[in-house]
């Protein structure tokens, strides 16, 4: 049986966060909740009470659980930040949504669309909202990457040239490279780039892929094309045996490039000309997993619109799931026949 919200119409009072995971992410994500004026981080729950006692007692979190479902049935939860492996995201989203929880999913959602639909749907009847966490997108930095664009600051998009591969150290017992818990580069680190892709050039017609799938059985590296309206094209790069990080807009007039694109660590942009010219534009520092939170709490109040809700997320997905099956296939992958 769904349950209702119960914040909604509790402007006043900080949103009481539960995190589900005690991974080195949530860790991040805990220590820059118990930075924000608008959430409190009240509980987290693992597998076993005994690691959820320790990462509430190091991370300064009041109440533990041993188990997900323990956690979801406490009254003193408003909200969730799942951080699980990729292929519990969706089951642990649905679960929270059905205890009456707003939630904000560690990327990437889900590599099947259809599933994001149903989550939202989900989400909607219950009157509550979900958000993928993807946190480079609430940065300074990213909103003035795409006004600059918008605004015309180098002309018409032409191309965009988007990289993350970092290496996975233990590969033998490290989540990203098992296929049972979808694991790969597209999904940890090249959702990355479909993302910003899709942030700058909208929704992309068509997509091409290249995988190149190691021993664990996943895409330890992929390569992908996406085509947009306007002949606008996007080439993404991820990797887990490798370390590079750029983002780079090509445009009629010029290019923006930006070395930190992700993490957001290094805040700025470089303004490129065809003359050869070259600008620096400082962006100020934030962090990143606080604004993800303060958004979810702002739009729970009705302060705000969710940033990244239903469109984003099944956007995402179908684009995902489209490079996958080209890379598969080896055949390029209509999505919209524009």
């Amino acid at each position: 049986m769904l349950l209702e919200s119960k914040t909604a119409n509790t402007p006043d009072r900080l949103l009481r966060v539960g995190v589900i995971s005690t991974g080195f992410i949530a860790e991040r994500f805990v220590a820059a909740a118990h930075a924000s004026s608008k959430v409190q981080v009240t509980a987290i729950a693992s597998r076993t009470v005994a690691r959820a006692e320790e990462a509430a007692t190091a991370w300064g979190v009041d109440e533990a659980f041993g188990s997900y479902t323990d956690l979801l049935e406490c009254s003193e939860v408003d909200a969730v930040y799942i951080g699980l492996p990729n292929s519990m995201h969706v089951p642990w989203t649905t679960e929270a949504l059905r205890h009456g929880k707003h939630v904000l999913c560690e990327k990437p959602l889900s590599r099947r669309p259809e599933e994001v639909e149903v989550l939202f749907d989900l989400a909607e009847e219950a009157g509550l909202l979900v958000s993928e966490a993807f946190m480079y997108r609430h940065h300074p930095q990213t909103r003035a990457l795409a006004d600059l664009v918008m605004q015309g600051a180098i002309g018409e998009l032409q191309t965009i040239r988007a990289a993350l591969s970092f290496v996975v150290w233990e590969p033998e017992s490290n989540v990203r490279l098992r296929k049972d818990l979808d694991g790969g580069a597209l999904m940890d680190v090249g959702c990355y780039c479909v993302s910003a892709a899709r942030l700058l050039a909208g929704e992309p017609n068509r997509v091409y892929g290249e995988q190149v799938v190691g021993p664990s059985g996943v895409d330890e590296r992929f390569h992908g094309t996406l085509l947009f309206d306007n002949d606008i094209v996007a080439h993404i790069d991820a990797g887990l045996r490798s370390r590079h990080a750029s983002l780079t807009v090509v445009g009629s007039e010029g290019a923006l490039l930006v070395a930190d694109p992700w993490h957001c660590r290094q805040p700025g942009i470089e303004l490129q000309r065809p003359s050869g010219e070259s600008e620096r534009l400082d962006v100020e520092s934030a962090s990143t997993y606080q604004l993800e939170i303060d958004d979810l709490a702002s739009a729970i109040r009705g302060k705000s619109t969710l940033l990244l809700g239903r469109a984003d997320a099944v956007g995402q997905a179908r684009t995902i799931s489209a490079l996958y099956r080209s890379a598969e296939t080896r055949m390029p992958v209509l999505l919209y026949d524009r």
